[in-house]
């Protein structure tokens, strides 16, 4: 069975293991079929892992609390400090579209738009990208699970039909008993994986409408602010760095 079958009667062996060399047990009389979901497994809590760090760490900001510090330098018609402003905060997907748009003011609103439109679709990957392959290996999990017990119960039911006739029961529900074990651990591994699923999707969501809603906020601010905008006399890039 490999390394890690060959770890596993030791944990299980291993004096007050309780759940663990249950687990361990349960592995063992899982067979084969375990590996795939285990790997499966492995796929799925290291990008969970992965999507939760940068959507709930590094992409996640206060979107009120930048706003209001936004706004009122536009407000006051002060685009260098607007600038100056967001690229001083935490760099996120929502800091970088805005920062498109007001390095872009004073070439027009219609460049303003276009600007935060290229850089929407540059940031929006890094947002959405690997979430969906949660989905694909819990379903994969589940096929896995139900692949090692069909393949365990054609095994348990070619051997008990050389038995003896007065064993098979005991033989049977034994059998079935062991290989029900890939499909408890697939489905362990795609209710994990689907939950995860479901609560970076939503999040996903709401970072991209919120995107969405300050880039439009942000040119209707501008467009309004535009008549008392102070241009700044260097490159507005120089700015943004």
């Amino acid at each position: 069975m490999g390394p890690l079958g060959s770890l596993l009667p030791v944990l299980a062996a291993t004096e007050g293991g309780g759940f663990f060399s249950t687990l361990a047990q349960r592995w063992q009389d899982g067979g084969f079929g375990m590996y795939p979901i285990a790997v499966t497994g492995i796929f799925v809590i290291a990008i969970a892992v992965d999507r939760f760090v940068m959507l709930f760490g590094k992409a996640a900001i206060n979107k009120e609390a930048f706003l209001r510090g936004l706004k009122k330098h536009i407000y006051a018609g002060d685009l260098e400090k607007a600038i100056a402003y967001v690229a001083g905060q935490k760099k996120t997907p929502l800091t970088a579209v805005v920062k498109a748009g007001l390095i872009n003011v004073p070439k027009g609103p219609e460049e303003v738009q276009a600007a935060m439109d290229e850089a929407m679709l540059r940031e929006g990957p890094k947002i959405e990208r690997r979430t969906a392959y949660l989905a694909m290996l819990s379903n994969a999990a589940m096929l896995f699970g139900l692949l090692g017990t069909i393949y365990g119960l054609i095994t348990v039911f070619g051997g008990v039909a050389a038995a003896n006739p007065a064993d098979k029961a005991t033989l049977l529900s034994t059998g079935i008993s062991h290989v029900m074990n890939c499909t408890g651990f697939g489905l362990i591994v795609a209710i994990t994986g689907l939950l995860c699923f479901a609560i970076l999707q939503g999040r996903t969501q709401a970072m991209m409408d919120d995107i969405n809603e300050t880039s439009v906020g942000l040119l209707n601010l501008v467009v309004a602010n535009l008549d008392k905008m102070k241009m700044p006399s260097q490159p507005l890039e120089n700015l943004a760095d």
